[in-house]
């Protein structure tokens, strides 16, 4: 590559080798869910910098009284802080992707530039339950024989309601394409 010129980003893509069944299949859905940060990175640095030098005056204030192992402590405050804040950005990495064609109804995580099925159903049988609850709110799970799924935990309680709904309108336009409604007489009625 020439200095200079930059390529472009891939477009993200989920990809699952049960997809290429059906490469024409009309995807009725495809939605990618992603936490948001609260701080971000030069915030972060800003933070940590503050942080940093306060435990600095305060470890020196520490150790002019005699109490040495006070500054090993606070240097322990600051590796916390910077762990939690890893940890956390880490997870807002991570993305949710709901895809719903006529066959099926998928869920993959994608993390780091992989991506991994973490849900796979025909569309036919897959419910959509979006569950009340005075402590977390809606939570949005699918449903499938027994199995479910939990999805959308990165969204607030309004967005998990539109997106429920985003879901199930989703599932039954896909529905209807694959089992269309049996043809009408003029007058009405199914032939």
């Amino acid at each position: 590559m020439r200095r200079g010129t930059s390529r472009a980003k891939p477009a993200l893509r989920a990809y699952h080798p049960d997809m290429d069944a059906a490469p024409d299949a009309r995807i009725h859905l495809d939605t990618v869910i992603t936490p948001e940060r609260s701080l971000s990175v030069t915030g972060f640095k800003v933070l940590l910098c503050v942080l940093i030098l306060a435990n600095l005056i305060i470890g020196t204030f520490f150790l002019t009284m005699g109490a040495w192992p006070a500054p090993i402590f606070l240097g322990l405050d600051v590796l916390g802080v910077f762990i939690a804040f890893r940890v956390s950005y880490r997870r807002a990495a991570t993305r949710e992707r709901v895809v719903v064609t006529a066959d099926q109804v998928q869920v993959l995580k994608e993390l780091d530039g992989k991506t991994r099925p973490v849900w796979t159903s025909p569309t036919a049988f897959t419910r959509v339950d979006l569950e009340r609850s005075d402590r977390y709110g809606p939570q949005v799970r699918l449903q499938l024989s027994g199995k479910r799924l939990l999805i959308g935990q990165a969204l607030g309680p309004k967005e998990r309601e539109a997106l429920a709904e985003k879901i199930e309108q989703a599932i039954l336009s896909a529905r209807s394409e694959r089992h269309p409604p049996p043809p009408q007489e003029p007058g009405g009625r199914p032939t």
